[in-house]
């Protein structure tokens, strides 16, 4: 009985350290927007609203994606199904290679789309598995764990990647102005070709990574049945919990505030006079901000905070910073604006659990369905990209306030949505 209850923990400790692992490279990833953002508005010759479709291309293919995703995972298990997934990244990855040699900005998007598509499928999987892999009471506990790992990534990847792509971009800039038309285009050409080799070194390490994983330990961990009381229905469509259906609303508000919180934060800090060498940390000033987050949301859920209190006085938090991000300027503004990272750690980890939380065999379509509320991140930094390039003093800065809108609806969710429908 010792051994077998000593075997089944170090069963848990893998699976936990190797989902751990995919949510390190799921950051890394994803917050290489930050960085790709104001490198392919100078290297791609774009508007700032153009600029952020890299947001768009990659966040919008978790909408497109996600139903299908499932489909994936109905066929090929979890475990299999995350393989696919990083294999399908390591191909958008290489997409960047034929996007560079042309400087064709629809190449990258290409290239983006198809990397959230891969990350679609690994978080239709991962989050889900994460959840019930354990106590539901401790889901959002263990998906701050996820987090931290998570965000760890993303404070690195932007200093990695800018180190490469954004070195001297400044000066790069100030010399297109007086150069030939044939010169510029070989600056610009040259200035490109700095994605290649990264993001070939991207895809031999997603590679690696999708054998890692079918080669694992993994366990396949199916979903249960919800529990119906003596004198219960069984809900026979996704479409009677209503509570998962506010859920994803919610969740797609986060995701819009999370993006814009990080994505924005290099162009937002040139926007105000910032010299590109001291800017290109400010995204990951946000993210530090989330670590903090996810390690005091480790700390207090759910033994001194249950996961609704914490996204209640995350939301409050998200509201008041907002307001101190639109209504100051400068460096105090930025952070106000990190200071949002802090505010947005715990509440993916505590929206997903509320939100999927007895749903039973309807697990992994509300998991994609969950996902397709990603869509978020595509959307509400666009808008954001759109008032933040009006012709008006302090455009950018007043842009924030568009936020205001996503918190109060997580609020609401917090206080009551999580509620409406769930049996008791």
């Amino acid at each position: 009985m010792i051994a077998e209850s000593a075997n089944t923990k170090k069963n848990y400790t893998i699976a936990i350290s190797i989902i751990g692992i995919l949510f390190f490279i799921f950051g890394f990833v994803t917050w290489l927007n930050a960085t790709l953002i104001p490198y392919l508005k100078t290297a791609c010759e774009l508007t700032t609203f153009e600029s952020y479709l890299v947001t768009f291309a990659f966040y919008i293919s978790y909408f497109v994606m996600a139903l299908p995703s499932s489909k994936v995972l109905q066929f090929t298990g979890f475990k299999k199904g995350m393989a696919v997934g990083l294999l399908i990244m390591a191909a958008g990855a290489l997409i960047f290679i034929p996007a560079a040699t042309t400087r064709t900005y629809a190449w990258f998007l290409l290239g983006l789309f198809v990397q959230g598509t891969g990350l679609a499928i690994l978080q239709t999987a991962s989050n889900p598995y994460v959840t019930i892999l354990g106590p539901i009471e401790s889901a959002a506990k263990r998906i701050s764990i996820m987090g931290v790992a998570n965000k760890f990534a993303g404070i690195l990847s932007p200093i990695i990647l800018s180190s490469i792509l954004l070195k001297n971009i400044g000066k790069i800039e100030d010399s297109l102005t007086t150069l030939s038309a044939v010169n510029k285009a070989a600056a610009l050409d040259q200035l490109a070709h700095r994605v290649i080799m990264p993001y070939i070194i991207m895809a031999i390490v997603l590679v690696l990574l999708a054998l890692l994983v079918l080669l694992s330990p993994l366990p396949e961990v199916e979903s249960e049945e919800e529990e119906v009381g003596e004198k219960e229905v069984k809900r026979t469509s996704i479409f009677q919990f209503p509570y998962f259906w506010l859920g994803v609303l919610t969740l797609f508000f986060y995701v819009g505030a999370e993006v814009v919180a990080v994505d924005t934060q290099i162009i937002y800090g040139r926007s105000l006079g910032f010299n590109i060498n001291v800017a290109k940390y400010f995204s990951s000033y946000t993210l530090v901000g989330m670590i903090l987050g996810y390690i005091l949301g480790i700390i207090l859920i759910p033994k001194r905070l249950s996961q609704q209190n914490a996204l209640k006085y995350a939301a409050l938090l998200g509201l008041l910073f907002t307001v101190g991000a639109f209504t100051t300027s400068g460096l105090t503004s930025v952070l106000f604006v990190a200071a949002l990272g802090f505010a947005n750690a715990v509440m993916w980890p505590a929206i997903w659990p509320l939100a999927i939380h007895g749903l039973g065999r309807f697990l992994k379509l509300g998991s994609a369905i969950m996902i397709m509320a990603i869509a978020g991140g595509a959307l509400i930094p666009l808008l954001y990209g759109y008032l933040a390039g009006l012709p008006y003093p302090h455009a950018s800065t007043h842009a924030h306030a568009i936020l205001l809108v996503c918190y109060l609806v997580i609020f609401y969710y917090a206080a009551a949505g999580h509620k409406v429908g769930k049996k008791h």
